[in-house]
């Protein structure tokens, strides 16, 4: 049996991104603690974040939709490795349903312990309720707010 072989590389990469009408609006949205998805005015889907164009139906998004601050995980990863320009490790990127959306929003997971991942994914599950977590002072950025687990 041969060693697997491996291939390194490295981007180093930077975006600057025209935000348009529908983007402008769903970050515009979180400076003022909301979460703002659109409509599909073929399949009815809630998008969030908001899109322009449904990406099952190709039709433009219509309505606009605030939706609820809490939901369920949906599926999530712990990150113990570092990686340049991300937070110091250990952390947890997740993607949660929120409760009148129907795509899932990705942001941070915070509040839990994860030194040890036994006792972090016996906490963390898929289908755990959520809630949002504004800053205090948003500024319109996807990193204004997180996830917490609801634990009510």
């Amino acid at each position: 049996m041969t060693a697997p072989a491996f291939h390194e590389q490295t981007w180093d990469l930077e975006y600057r991104h025209a935000l348009g009408d529908t983007i402008g609006r769903f970050l515009g949205g979180l400076t003022e603690r909301r979460l703002l998805g659109r409509r599909c005015p073929g399949c009815e889907r809630v998008l969030l974040p908001a899109r322009a164009f449904c990406d099952r139906c190709h039709r433009d998004t219509t309505d606009w939709v605030e939706v609820a601050p809490r939901g369920e995980l949906a599926m999530f990863t712990i990150v113990y490795e570092p990686f340049r320009n991300m937070p110091e490790p250990p952390y947890v990127i997740a993607y949660a349903l929120l409760e009148g959306a129907d795509t899932a929003l990705l942001g941070y997971l915070k509040g839990v312990e994860l030194a040890d991942v036994r006792a972090a994914t016996a906490v963390i599950t898929v289908g755990a309720p959520v809630r949002v977590v504004f800053a205090d002072e948003p500024a319109g950025r996807v990193t204004d707010y997180w996830f917490e687990l609801d634990r009510r």
